[in-house]
Order: structure tokens, then sequence, then C-alpha cells
């Protein structure tokens, strides 16, 4: 965010100056009237200096986007404050001085602006799609356009609320996996670097013949103590590679499909994201937005380009006279249930209310399955464990054996 020079009036008259850190004059704007100074001039600082650089490159590093805990708060205290009656621009006011979060302030500065100026509130947010998505952004038009959003916000709150939760399941039962993986990763460099060359010597002292288990072993801590800073590098470099091609269209379309088809995990994350995408749908549809615009906001708000895809493909069934159910169906991602839930949905015309049920099925069975995560995962990791001990073993004592059954002899 940039610096501003302003200079303005306060309730007595008097003459104000300062500077302020905002994004645009407007927000400055924003902020001084909120104070109750009426801005004369608004002039933007040119930084000078390396100070001047560095403090913006580390604001710069510091700042982060919002994220569902900001969406839920905001949701939730907008919903409250309209509840009781307070005017929203006064409102969107009071959550900018109260917000922890320098881009949602500077966003709710902007948005106030727009809404002095005359824009509507889903107007003004879908000018900040870096903050609100586009479900966001649809589910408040409708609730400005129907005279309920404050249930609107609270929709919203409630459905991102179930999103938190779900991901945080989700990283929970994946965190000590990832913990043994990484201390086997961990193990297995320190006894290649460390370990078995200290045996490596002895057995070449020794002048015994190594068995084949004992040469691969060797041979490849040789190639750690080499070419480790190498491996290092090609880690790291592999790493910020694998990151930067993610990030592509196509990278991300590769990524998000493959990872569906990853052992154990794979399977709930597929399940959880077809429950986002069941429970998004319906709030869409609750909220009053069209089937197509649904479809669409939904395919552009799941989190996964191969499932949002498969989304698409289903407004275009419609598009061409294919029922729900029907273009469902093509998709292959549904089970016969809930394809099934899906047609009786249609034949009742309670199609989100159907979807809700599908996403509670969905998301019992990926709570199911998460709370059993670890249980699935540990007899793998214990077998990797076991065959690299066995490695280990059999690399280090057989030679051993063989020494002193030749010192026996002697």
């Amino acid at each position: 965010m940039a610096h501003f020079k302003y200079r303005g009036r306060d309730g007595g008259g008097g003459v104000v100056e300062g500077v302020l850190e905002a994004s645009s004059r407007d927000a400055v704007a924003s902020q001084l009237m909120a104070g109750g100074i009426v801005p004369v001039d608004i002039a933007e600082q040119a930084a000078a200096g390396g100070g001047d650089v560095l403090a913006g490159l580390r604001a710069a590093l510091t700042r982060r986007p919002p994220d569902l805990e900001d969406l839920i708060l905001f949701s939730r205290q907008m919903y409250t404050l309209l509840r009781a009656g307070v005017p929203i621009n006064q409102a969107m006011a009071g959550l900018a001085r109260s917000s922890r979060n320098e881009v949602l302030v500077a966003a709710l500065g902007d948005i106030r602006a727009d809404l002095e100026s005359g824009r509507e509130f889903s107007t003004a947010l879908a000018r900040h799609g870096d903050v609100f998505p586009s479900l966001f952004v649809n589910t408040v038009r409708v609730g400005e356009n129907t005279g309920r959003l404050d249930d609107a916000l609270l929709r919203l709150a409630e459905y991102l609320e179930l999103e938190r939760d779900t991901r945080a399941r989700i990283k929970s039962a994946l965190r000590y996996p990832s913990f043994v993986v990484i201390a086997i990763g961990l193990a297995i460099g320190i006894i290649n670097v460390v370990v078995v060359p200290q045996f490596a010597r002895v057995f070449e002292r020794a002048k015994v013949e190594l068995p084949l288990a004992t040469r691969i072993l060797i041979g490849t801590s040789d190639f750690f103590v080499a070419w480790w800073p190498l491996m290092l590098v090609g880690l790291i470099a592999g790493w910020f590679g694998v990151r930067a091609w993610v990030r592509t269209p196509r990278g991300r379309y590769q990524w998000d499909r493959h990872k569906l088809r990853l052992p154990v995990v794979g399977s709930i994350l597929y399940r959880a994201t077809l429950g986002r995408f069941a429970r998004s749908f319906s709030m869409s549809l609750a909220s009053g937005v069209p089937l197509l615009q649904a479809l669409s906001t939904v395919s552009r708000a799941i989190d996964n380009e191969y499932v949002g895809q498969r989304i698409a493909e289903m407004r275009s069934g419609i598009e061409r006279g294919d029922s729900l159910t029907r273009s469902a169906a093509h998709t292959g991602m549904f089970s016969p249930l809930v394809l099934q839930m899906l047609s009786v949905g249609e034949e009742s015309g309670a199609i989100d209310d159907l979807l809700a049920e599908v996403a509670g099925f969905y998301e019992r069975e990926v709570d199911y399955d998460i709370k059993n995560l670890a249980q699935a995962i540990e007899p793998i990791l214990i077998v990797v464990m076991a065959v690299l001990v066995l490695i280990l073993a059999l690399g280090v004592f057989l030679p051993m054996w063989d020494m002193a059954a030749v010192k026996l002899r002697n």
C-alpha cells in the first residue's frame, strides 16, 4: 500500500494534516470521513531512500490475503450489524477499523468509497476478486435483489465454517503421516551420509568379501556423500519448479486430477470436493441463483480445476437440453445413490434440499474416513520402515557375521 499525505478540517473547522497508508485516495478519504475529518487535499507520497524501499518490501512480504477465518468473521459481523439496523456504510467503517488483515482493511475502505459513490454492495465486492470469491459475491447479489442480505451473509458464514472444518480435519489427519515420512527421509539421509561410511571403513580394513546387500548399501552411501550438495539443490529446485508448474492452468489441472487418485487419501479428497460442490450448489440454489449461473459460479469456486471442468460440462449438458441428473451422470463423478437423490430432487422441485442431503452424505463419509485415516496409513508406514530396517540390517550385520566367522576359524 502507498502512503498519502492529507490535509482536512475537523468538526470544529480546524486544519488537520498527516500521513495515512492505504490502497488509494478513495480509501484515504473514507478513513478520514469515518473519523470525522473532511478531506481537502490528498496527495500520494513518492518513495524516497532505501529505507522506504525496504519498508515497502517488508510490507509486501508480510501482507497476506484474507483466509477463511477472516471471511467468516466478516460475514458474521456484517450479519449481526445489519440485523441490528446499522447502516451498511457505517458497518463497513467499523469493520475496517477492527480488522487485523491489511489487505482486507484496504478492500473494505475501497468498498465503502464505492458504496458512497452509489455502487451496489455486490458490485463493490466484485471489484476485489482476490479477497471475495465469486460464490461470495453472487450470494450477496442475490441477497440484495431479494432484500435478504443479512440472511445471505449468515448462509455464507455457515458455509465457510463447514469448509474450514473440513479442511482442518483433513490437515489434522495428514499431519502424523507427513511427519513420519519426513522423519524417514531424514533418517535415510543421516544413515547414508554418517553411519554407513563408518561401517564401510571397518569392512575395508577387515578385507572380507562383502555380500550384495552391503555393496548396494555402500554404493548408495558413496553416492549420497559425493553428491549430496547437488541433490539438495536439485530437491529445492524441483520443489520450486513443481510449484511454478502447478500455478499454470495445465499444471493445476493435472495436479488436481492426479491428487484425487492418490492411494488412501485420494478418495477422501475426492469425496470432500464433491461434498463442497453439493453444499455450495445447494446454497446457491436456496439463495435464488439461477441453475446455470449457479453451476458457473460453483465451477469457479471449487478448489479443484479437474472437478470444476466436470461441473462446467454439466452446465453445457443442461444448455443442450439434458436434465441435471443426466448431465451429472455423464461426468462419471457421482455414485448411483447420489444420482438417484438428484433425480428425486428434480421431480419434486426441491433440488436444493436434496443437494444439501448429498453434501451431508459425502461429509459424513469423509468424517468417518478421516477418523480412520491414521489406522489405514499406519500399516503402510510400518511396512516401509520394516523394509528399510531389513536392508540396513542385512547390509551391516552380514559382513560382521563373516568377520566373526573368519576370526573363529583363525
